[in-house]
This record gives structure tokens, C-alpha cells and sequence, in this order.
């Protein structure tokens, strides 16, 4: 998610006509277009910036929104609507959830079987202190929320986005640093369990709102059900998808591959919707349990990795998605001190949690200090989660208002922007000590 953006304008054209084909009128499609026209050049403009200063392009693409969706300060509302255009709603959706399908193949059950322990308690601990922190800010600094407010702040300082780290790294020739897989390794974890702690924390609120019970026995539940999906998503991902692979590979035409590859992508986030979880678990799930011996098959007919084919797709709705996630920060917000206040303290509770992960590594030759500074980003995947609880009601409101909301991003902007320089740091630091 660091390569430059490019407007797909065969992908908005294909999406005039789909819109059409469904019968949407001319005033509908020309809507559609719009937005997308205003949305993918304002978030490819966003990234280019973000770049040139060194920053990942989804922080780009969500400034951009800030700036386009607040112009109405200024007096100019003339794209006010299309936060609220329902089709355009519909394409980020579809957006995000090919973002998690696409995070869940870049990595796989294997993967997840080898990063021994260390990763694992640094997952664990990446999740637990966070929330738990987030849980004391909600209750700290907004005492008049319900308790599942404070719960749900909680959960979105569990995401951990290290897109953003694994780059850094890179760029430092440290990829194969013990610190490095240590910190690749315990991110596949906290997908896992940050999806769980979502599902959970989603359930609990929902049924609390419907005047069920929100004690343990629900909770249980939830977690069950939400683990036992993934381990039926591993279980048709050993057993079924190989299979029916190698038979698709003998049918003739083109995107053969990629067709069934989306099909199985929207089919597990339909299963996620129909046993009451979040269509991203099941756009992660699927992503996670395709390997590319599963393609074999299509690679020996000369087809291109799946990871080549989806990412256009994703460059196409994925900014969509970010850019109108800057559109809902209303920046009339921050003139209110209780909403600085809040971002301040979730900022520091969000990077703090991060480092009593860092405890987690148990091998004493693996700096711990580089691990914790690699969790703290919460980029995207905050962002998602966010999301999620801006959908979520409890008792007539949202539980993430729009002031939570505000305070959310701001926390994604700066987890995001100090990671790079600081990580950087650490690991020339160490490296120098070493030599």
C-alpha cells in the first residue's frame, strides 16, 4: 500500500455501465461518476503529496478527504452529498473489504503455525494493554458514556497496522532482522485477534442494544462462533478450494483465476454476514487460507500471481473507502477541547500499549525496544475499525460519534507519522551498537 496510485478510468467507465445495467438512472450514474472522478483524483493528489514528504499514501488519501469534505467551512458545499451517496458508500465497502482479503494474502495458516512464541505473547500483549488502556481513557475522559463506548475505544487501540513498519524496514536492508520477523510475525497474530476482539466487542454491543444480556455468556459465544468460522475457513481452505481450483484451471477464457478468487473472497464475507460477524473477518479469513500452491495449475497456463492481479482492484476502491472516511472528520470538532483532550490521551495510551507488548519477546539476543516502536501504528486498520463502531448503535446513538471519531483519526495520523522516523532510529542505533 506504498506504491504510487494510478486512476483506473477503465474501472470508473466499468462502473457507469454496471449502474446502468442495474437500471440506476442517468442522474444516478452521472452521481456515481462524479464522486469518483472528485474522490480518486483528490486521493491520488493526497498520495503524491504524502509520498514526496515520506509518508505511506493512505495517509494521503485520508487528509485529502479532510480538506475536500470540510470545504464547506470556506462556504463551498458543493460535495457535501457525496459522503452520503449510497452507491458510492456501497463501492468503499466493497473497498475494505478487498483491503482485508488482500492483508490476508499476504499472509498464510503456515506462516501463522511458524513464528514461535515470541511472537505470539507480543500479539497477545499488543492486544490486551492496548485495550485495556483505551477502556481507562473512555472512562476517564467521557464518564457519561455507556460502558460499551469505553469497550469499543478499546478495540480500535488493538489495531495494529505494519504496512507501514514492514516498509520502513525494507528500506533499512533489516526485513530479515530477528526483530523484524519477531514484528511480521506477531502482526499476523494481532490481525487475528484484533478481528476476533472486534467481532466480540460488535456482538456484545449489538445484542446489549436489543436488551439481551451482556454478561459472559455471550461473549463466549461470540468469540466461539467467530473463532469457529476461521477454523471452518482453514478447514475449506485444506479440503475444498484446492480442488476446485485445479478443476477451474482447465476451463477456457480469460480471468478465470481472478473471477473464482473474488467469488470466494465475497462468498466467506457473506458467510461472515449471515452468522453475524463483520464481512471483513470473512475477506481476511479467505485471503489467509489461499496459497499459491492452491494456483499451481493457472501458474503452469502462464497466469500472474493473484497478489498481482487483485492489487489494481484494490488501488481502484480502496481509496474511496479512506478518502471518505476524511470526509465524516468534521474539523469544527477540534474547536472543542474535550475532543483534542481525548485524541491526546488515546494517542499516548495507543503508543504506551504498543510497548508493553515489547515484553512479549522472550528471546533476550531480540532488542525489544524496535518491537514495540513497530506496533504502534494503527493506520488503515484503525481506520476500519472506526468505521465499524460509526455504524454501531447503543441506545439511539452511535457509539462512535463524530467527535470520537475526529479524535480517532487524529490518532491514526500521528501513530502513523512518528512510527518511520523513530523506528528508524532505534533499529541505526542498535546497528551501531552491534558493529
Amino acid at each position: 500500500m506504498t506504491r504510487p496510485r494510478r486512476l483506473p478510468w477503465t474501472a470508473v467507465l466499468g462502473v457507469a455501465a454496471l449502474a446502468l445495467l442495474t437500471g440506476a438512472g442517468s442522474e444516478a450514474v452521472s452521481h456515481v461518476l462524479l464522486a469518483l472522478l472528485l474522490v480518486l483524483v483528490s486521493a491520488n493528489l493526497g498520495g503524491d503529496l504524502a509520498m514526496r514528504l515520506r509518508q505511506p499514501p493512505v495517509l494521503g488519501e485520508l487528509l485529502a478527504g479532510v480538506v475536500v469534505g470540510n470545504l464547506g467551512l470556506v462556504g463551498f458545499e458543493a460535495f457535501e452529498w457525496i459522503a452520503h451517496d449510497e452507491m458510492v458508500n456501497v463501492l468503499a465497502e466493497v473497498g475494505v473489504v478487498l483491503l482485508l482479503f488482500e492483508v490476508g494474502l499476504e499472509s498464510t495458516l503456515g506462516q501463522m503455525a511458524r513464528v514461535g512464541g515470541s511472537a505470539f505473547v507480543v500479539a497477545t500483549l499488543g492486544v490486551v494493554a492496548p485495550m485495556a488502556l483505551g477502556v481507562g481513557v473512555g472512562a476517564w475522559l467521557l464518564p457519561d458514556e455507556s460502558f460499551y463506548v469505553h469497550l469499543f475505544l478499546g478495540a480500535i487501540l488493538c489495531a495494529t497496522s505494519v504496512g507501514i513498519t514492514a516498509r520502513v524496514l525494507q528500506d533499512l536492508g533489516a526485513s530479515q532482522t530477528p526483530e523484524a520477523r519477531v514484528i511480521l510475525g506477531a502482526a499476523v497474530i494481532d490481525d487475528v485477534l484484533g478481528l476476533v476482539v472486534l467481532a466480540a466487542v460488535a456482538g456484545v454491543i449489538e445484542a446489549a442494544n436489543a436488551g439481551q444480556s451482556a454478561g459472559a455468556g455471550p461473549i463466549v459465544v461470540i468469540v466461539a462462533k467467530t473463532l469457529g468460522f476461521l477454523v471452518a475457513a482453514g478447514l475449506v481452505g485444506v479440503f475444498v478450494v484446492p480442488r476446485v481450483l485445479r478443476r477451474a484451471a482447465r476451463l477456457r477464457g480469460t480471468g478465470v483465476m481472478l473471477g473464482l478468487t473474488l467469488a470466494f473472497c465475497f462468498a466467506m464475507s457473506f458467510a461472515a454476514l449471515q452468522v453475524g460477524l463483520a464481512p471483513i473477518v470473512g475477506a481476511f479469513a479467505a485471503g489467509l487460507v489461499l496459497e499459491h500452491a492452491h494456483y499451481q495449475p493457472f501458474h503452469d497456463n502462464g497466469e500472474r500471481q493473484i497478489e498481482e492481479l487483485i492489487h489494481p482492484i484494490v488501488q481502484f476502491l480502496a481509496p474511496v473507502f479512506f478518502v471518505l472516511m476524511g470526509f465524516k472528520v468534521d474539523l469544527r470538532a477540534f474547536a472543542d477541547t474535550s475532543v483534542l483532550a481525548l485524541a491526546a490521551a488515546l494517542t499516548v495510551a495507543g503508543i504506551v500499549g504498543k510497548q508493553v507488548c515489547s515484553l512479549g519477546v522472550l528471546d533476550k539476543t531480540i532488542r525489544r525496544l524496535p518491537v514495540g516502536v513497530g506496533m504502534i501504528p494503527r493506520g488503515e486498520v484503525g481506520l476500519i475499525f472506526a468505521d465499524v463502531g460509526a455504524k454501531l448503535v447503543f441506545q439511539g446513538h452511535p457509539v462512535v460519534d463524530s467527535g470520537t471519531f475526529s479524535a480517532v483519526v487524529i490518532v491514526v495520523i500521528v501513530t502513523t507519522l512518528v512510527t518511520p522516523p523513530a523506528l528508524t532510529l532505534v533499529m541505526r542505533k542498535g546497528a551501531q551498537a552491534a558493529a
